[in-house]
C-alpha cells in the first residue's frame, strides 16, 4: 500500500484544483453567453471566445479527472490515518468518490448545455452540481485542517511534498 500520493497524483490534484476553482470563480463570460444563446440571441465572436475558455477548462477537468481516476485505481492511495474515526473514514471515502463523479458529471452537463443548447443540462451544471462541488470543496478543506491541526496527521504532507 502506498504511503504517500505519487508525484503525478499530486500534480494532477493541484492542477485540477486550480482549474476547478478558476471555472467556479470566473463564470461571467459563460453565464452571459449561455443566457444570450438560450434566448436565441446572436453572440459576438468575443463572447464565444470568452465562453469557450470556460468550456475548454471544463473539458480539461474531465480528461484530467479520468487520468487521475486511472492513476488512483492503478497506483492506489495511502491508507486513512488511524486517528480518523471510522465514521469519518466512510464520509471521506464517499466524498472522494463524489468528487470523481463530479469530475465527469459537471463537464458532461456543461458540454450538453454549451455545445447542444440543452437547458436542463445547463440548469444541472450551474445549479445542483455546482453547489455540490462547492460543498465538497469546503468539506475537503475542512477535513484537511482537522487532520493537520486537531489530529496532527500527515494528510496534507501526503498531497504536497510526500513523505
Amino acid at each position: 500500500m502506498a504511503l504517500s500520493f505519487t508525484v503525478p497524483q499530486r500534480i494532477l490534484h493541484w492542477l485540477m484544483a486550480a482549474l476547478i476553482l478558476f471555472n467556479l470563480l470566473f463564470t461571467d463570460a459563460m453565464e452571459t453567453a449561455a443566457r444570450l444563446m438560450f434566448r436565441g440571441q446572436a453572440l459576438t465572436p468575443e463572447q464565444v471566445s470568452a465562453a469557450n475558455i470556460h468550456a475548454y477548462v471544463g473539458i480539461s477537468v474531465l480528461v484530467l479527472g479520468l487520468i487521475r481516476l486511472c492513476l488512483r485505481l492503478v497506483q492506489g492511495v495511502p491508507p486513512e490515518p488511524r486517528q480518523e474515526p471510522p465514521f469519518l473514514r466512510v464520509v471521506a471515502k464517499i466524498s472522494h468518490w463524489a468528487f470523481y463523479a463530479l469530475f465527469v458529471a459537471m463537464p458532461f452537463a456543461g458540454i450538453g448545455a454549451w455545445f447542444f443548447a440543452n437547458t436542463t443540462a445547463g440548469f444541472v451544471h450551474s445549479g445542483p452540481l455546482k453547489l455540490l462541488m462547492w460543498a465538497l470543496i469546503v468539506a475537503h478543506i475542512g477535513g484537511v485542517l482537522v487532520h493537520q491541526f486537531y489530529w496532527k496527521t500527515d494528510v496534507l504532507k501526503r498531497m504536497t511534498s510526500g513523505r
